[in-house]
């Protein structure tokens, strides 16, 4: 692993970044988010994967890169719950998804040819497994992602599949904290509400959260939803009081804390008002999925906020020792 400068502010900037792209090879669009903007990680999507050799060819190429361009090396990520988001179909082995997991074994034979086959494309991460409870009383939008049963159940067969992937070498992220299973719009186009006490949280959401957490799972996503009895101004993902407050002071998780798609329309804030949030709630990084705009926006919010707040400078050093903590500890 290359020696980091933790002085260097374009490379304490860009870890803290996910970002997505265009195209299906190392072209000049990737090049840049490595070589200009240090980009800590890249996240793959459908239009990016056309054939095993060709995605194989792409990690990899991407992570020598990095490490070409004195970085250290890239997660790799990708969404690959089986079901409905799968982003690696055939030839690749396609599972029916997590309502489909009845047993133990199914979790576990799910995470071991999934963690095996990630790896051989050169894929680190894996934002799976899907934490979150969606009771069978509610039209929950999460009712075809989320495991069947009580907190007590997605605990099993969630933490089944964070030993799997990680123990295959792939990093696990659970989501979407603090849980959005009794959720009934959709993030990625709505700002859902969920008019939830801490205590209800804490009585059946959060409980998944906890039992990942004692699993050793390497990264927990935030959601993008409005909790107002707890924070009414802002969702999970731009919350201190969810971020900092309850998942690192309160629940001593000491992993990965990551954002959803900033690029999501539940997100209805500027960038800088969103990487001025994320910072101040020591969230370790940003996720910005599509190529637009809000990329150079971030990265230049992220600059910023470090150049100018000595206090957000040295929160974003400690986030980024966790982050190279984490890329040494799962890349060597």
């Amino acid at each position: 692993m290359t020696q980091f400068n933790f002085q260097s502010l374009p490379d304490l900037a860009g870890q803290r970044l996910m970002l997505g792209f265009d195209g299906q090879t190392l072209n000049a669009e990737l090049k840049h988010l490595i070589k200009n903007y240090r980009t800590g990680g890249i996240i793959l999507f459908r239009p990016n994967i056309e054939s095993a050799d060709q995605l194989r060819r792409l990690c990899m190429d991407a992570r020598k890169y990095a490490l070409d361009q004195g970085l250290p090396d890239l997660f790799v990520a990708v969404d690959q719950e089986g079901g409905p988001v799968a982003r690696l179909r055939k030839p690749f082995t396609e599972f029916p998804g997590n309502p489909h997991m009845k047993t133990l074994e199914d979790a576990r034979e799910f995470a071991r040819i999934t963690a095996s086959e990630l790896s051989d494309m050169g894929i680190n991460m894996n934002m799976a497994p899907v934490m979150d409870v969606a009771p069978p009383d509610v039209d929950s939008i999460m009712k075809d992602r989320a495991f069947t049963g009580n907190a007590n159940r997605v605990s099993q067969l969630g933490t089944a599949v964070i030993h799997g992937l990680q123990r295959g070498g792939i990093m696990a992220v659970a989501k979407h904290f603090p849980g959005i299973g009794r959720t009934v719009k959709d993030s990625h186009f709505f700002l859902p509400e969920l008019d939830a006490e801490l205590s209800d949280l804490k009585q059946i959401d959060l409980v998944p959260f906890e039992a990942a957490k004692k699993a050793g799972v390497s990264g927990i996503m935030m959601s993008h939803i409005l909790y107002p009895k707890i924070d009414p101004d802002w969702q999970a993902s731009l919350s201190k009081t969810f971020a900092y407050d309850l998942l690192r002071t309160d629940m001593g998780y000491q992993g990965l804390v990551m954002t959803d798609d900033l690029d999501m329309k539940a997100i209805n804030h500027d960038m800088d008002t969103c990487i001025q949030r994320i910072m101040a709630a020591q969230i370790d990084m940003a996720l910005v999925c599509h190529a637009g705009p809000n990329i150079a926006e971030a990265r230049d919010a992220v600059m910023r906020y470090l150049e100018n707040d000595r206090e957000m400078f040295e929160s974003g050093r400690t986030c980024v020792k966790r982050i190279i903590a984490a890329k040494e500890s799962f890349f060597g």
